[in-house]
């Protein structure tokens, strides 16, 4: 089903693996297209509880393919930028919490899906950029949108400017990514952590991941309507009879997600 990228499904996790090592994971249409259709079968698999993206070999993503860029027409970027921001987008949206298990690379359009993930871990050979001012663009997968929100606008504007490389242990310092792990333990983290919150009731970490992402930039008064008719959704659910339940009765809770 998929050319580029690799998909398995497994412990209610989902493995998405940009399987392009030659290119360097490099992002052309048919990867994003793979990618699309990868989180929408992540998203409606009712067994899949967490996704886990990373890429195969030395980079988790290393940009958009630069040598199909540079034949485009303004219109055909403007097509590619689209079906980035769809990807990202998507990402970001889908009710299952996405992992980022940042490998290598992370530059350009990588680093834009990476930002389009709830959480990022790296290992401590990943370096991460937006190179794209010294090709004669700009950042066009979300970068100029997503990076301000995670480091600040200055020193997004400083990354974006000098189209710089850091490392990983400055990503972490500046809070573009959340752990800085030894390459080995990096997929055993990521799986980690994904089960950490899989013990969660799910239907409560959509909701909080629907609120985070929906209310980040919102006025306060927005985003307390928004928060209070969240809140209240998931009181009709087993979830919450379950979680409370389990409290009270001091044993560890079962959820099904209803």
């Amino acid at each position: 089903m998929y050319n580029n990228i690799k998909y398995e499904a497994a412990d209610g996790i989902a493995h998405i693996t940009v399987n392009r090592p030659d290119a360097m994971n490099a992002l052309n249409d048919p990867t994003l297209d793979e990618l699309f259709a990868a989180f929408s079968e992540a998203d409606a698999d009712d067994a899949v509880k967490a996704v886990i993206l990373t890429g195969a070999g030395k980079a988790f993503i290393a940009g958009a393919d630069i040598a199909a860029m540079s034949k485009m027409t303004a219109l055909e970027g403007k097509k590619i930028s689209a079906n980035g921001h769809r990807v990202a987008n998507l990402i970001e949206a889908i009710s299952k919490p996405v992992i980022a298990a940042v490998n290598g690379f992370a530059l350009g359009g990588g680093c834009e899906m990476a930002m389009a993930c709830d959480i990022r871990i790296a290992s401590e050979k990943a370096k991460f950029g937006q190179p794209e001012v010294g090709l004669g663009i700009i950042p066009g997968f979300g970068g100029n949108l997503r990076l301000p929100r995670l480091v600040g606008k200055g020193m997004a504007k400083k990354l974006i400017f000098t189209g710089g490389m850091i490392k990983a242990a400055e990503a972490k310092e500046i809070g573009l990514v959340e752990e800085c792990v030894a390459p080995e333990e990096l997929i055993p983290r990521c799986e980690e952590l994904a089960k950490t919150i899989m013990a969660q009731a799910p239907i409560a970490v959509a909701a909080a991941k629907k609120v985070i992402n929906s209310c980040y930039d919102a006025d306060m008064e927005t985003a307390s309507r928004f928060e209070v008719e969240a809140f209240t959704g998931p009181f009709s659910s087993e979830d919450k009879a379950e979680g409370m339940g389990a409290f009270l009765e001091k044993r560890k809770p079962e959820f099904k997600n209803k």
